[in-house]
């Protein structure tokens, strides 16, 4: 689960995951979000993309974050904190692209995405994550223009890697990173993984922790 790492950064990010991580909150509403008094790093994606498999692949943990056949489970922005004392925090946010949510739900979750991405100064860097199986879907598209726009910097990050053919993998990975070349605010390079499979999970923790610094 927590990848096999190799480079000198891989292994201390390893080494720092292996340690504390906590959960610290839930904030349904701006008003409860704890003070930014450390980087975040935010996970956003569609509903089912596995979000949830991911953190728990990169924390190295069973159920740090909650995983469910149900899209749409987590409905507010839940924070991680990952060292002793508390190095940076991750901020698993509300998926989106969810077709069975109330309209005013759905208006609720985007509203708080988007206050949180446009306002929050120790936001890092965020992971916009994308099903390999499907590649890039409006949705996806829309939440990397809204990032471009407020100039929040990002990584596009492939999921389920493991779900279909090499070919076909390699098909996806080029033409998504052909796309997010063309936005501002992505980070040039794609990651690749599988959370089921360890694929990919040590190069972005590393990611993940040198965003932090």
């Amino acid at each position: 689960m927590i990848g096999t790492p190799e480079t000198p950064e891989e292994k201390d990010a390893a080494k720092l995951f292996s340690g504390r991580v906590d959960f610290l909150l839930s904030a349904p509403q701006l008003k409860f979000l704890p003070e930014p008094t450390v980087p975040e790093i935010a996970f956003c994606g569609r509903s089912n993309v596995g979000k949830s498999s991911l953190l728990n692949a990169l924390t190295g943990r069973r159920s740090i974050a909650r995983t469910s056949v149900t899209p749409g489970r987590t409905q507010e922005l839940n924070f991680f904190e990952v060292g002793e004392p508390t190095q940076f925090r991750l901020v698993d946010m509300p998926g989106y692209g969810f077709a069975k949510a109330p309209v005013k739900v759905v208006e609720r979750w985007k509203n708080l995405v988007r206050t949180y991405l446009k306002g929050r100064q120790v936001l890092a860097r965020t992971l916009v994550l994308v099903d390999a199986r499907h590649g890039l879907k409006d949705v996806d598209r829309e939440m990397m223009t809204m990032l471009d726009e407020t100039a929040v910097s990002y990584r596009v990050v492939l999921t389920k890697a493991d779900k279909i053919k090499a070919s076909e993998l390699e098909a996806t990975a080029a033409k998504v990173a052909e796309e997010a070349r063309k936005h501002p605010a992505a980070f040039p390079e794609l990651h690749i993984t599988s959370s089921e499979k360890g694929l990919g999970i040590a190069a972005l923790r590393a990611a993940v922790v040198a965003d932090a610094s």
